[in-house]
């Protein structure tokens, strides 16, 4: 069964003029969500921060970000419209991560993922990345456990 195109996606680093439609995005993913803020300040002050946007028609409909980190990239959060969703835009975000942090220098990429999210957990086994411990009541909203993940930059 073929996806549905949601049109032509492009990929685009996040700057400030998207913060209000990340936020509409953030609200409807996470229980938790950041404040627009957190997003300000990643993208004005945090140095070792990188985030983009999945646009479609000029409107972001998914976006994910990272810490740079000697040699290492974290993963902070990956998020898509859920009007958006099973339609390859969080796989696109994920791999276009992946070559900006193997670009930067990263040789290693992490990241944490609820217990609970198997369809991440899948996307992210699909990419290479292979669950290598737990943090234990990671998440604030429940206590959830976070499986944490890597992946060997150099092998992809």
């Amino acid at each position: 069964m073929e996806k549905a195109s949601p049109g032509k996606v492009t990929i685009e680093l996040m700057k400030t003029e998207d913060l209000d439609q990340v936020m509409e995005v953030e609200k409807l993913s996470f229980t938790n969500p950041w404040s627009k803020n957190s997003f300000f300040l990643e993208l004005t002050t945090n140095e070792l921060a990188t985030y983009i946007v999945a646009k479609v028609d000029g409107k972001v409909v998914g976006y994910a970000g990272m810490w740079l980190i000697v040699g290492e990239a974290h993963v902070t959060n990956v998020a898509v419209h859920p009007e958006f969703r099973k339609k390859g835009i969080g796989e696109l975000l994920m791999r276009s991560l992946m070559t900006l942090a193997k670009e930067s220098g990263a040789k290693m990429m992490t990241l944490e993922v609820r217990k609970s999210n198997y369809i991440a957990q899948n996307l992210y086994t699909k990419l290479g990345f292979e669950p290598i411990g737990i943090r234990r009541g990671y998440y604030t909203d429940n206590r959830e456990d976070a499986v944490i993940m890597w992946t060997n930059l150099n092998e992809k």
